[in-house]
């Protein structure tokens, strides 16, 4: 692929830097105690297949959140780096740690059910609980 077609990002420190030719144009919103604990609020993030590469990778930290996923972040300054599935590798990249990347769209929000009432995105959007997702994507063996 072009040059063009490679989105890059880093952290806030700029000691980790991605890039991906395979990116979502849309985003999706989760609301999950997990991803609200992580980052305060809601995690906004486009999917990236498994094609992502970093560059300062010895300052990648590893959170093992689940049975199926782990979170990254950098040691330095602590910006959240990605949502990984364990199984086949899939990132989901914080959208704001994206550099100059137009035409996205809010498409979608998962673990809808947990969204606490003091905030709410104008966007008309997809929505799905936490129960449906896991029904759609969760290993057999740790469906709810």
């Amino acid at each position: 692929m072009s040059t063009s077609n490679i989105v890059k990002g880093s952290c806030l420190c700029k000691a980790v830097s991605l890039s991906t030719t395979s990116l979502n144009h849309q985003i999706a919103a989760c609301h999950c105690n997990m991803c609200r604990k992580w980052g305060g609020g809601a995690l906004l993030a486009v999917e990236c297949g498994s094609d992502v590469s970093f560059s300062g990778e010895d300052n990648i930290g590893i959170y093992q959140s689940s049975q199926w996923a782990e979170r990254g972040f950098c040691t330095n300054c602590g910006t959240h780096l990605f949502y990984r599935l364990k199984q086949n590798h899939q990132y989901y990249i914080p959208v704001g740690i994206l550099d100059n990347v137009e035409g996205l769209v809010l498409e979608h929000q998962v673990f809808i059910d947990e969204k606490p009432e003091y905030y709410s995105f104008a966007n008309e959007t997809k929505n799905m609980t936490g129960a449906e997702l896991f029904a759609q994507f969760a290993p057999p063996d740790e469906r709810q």
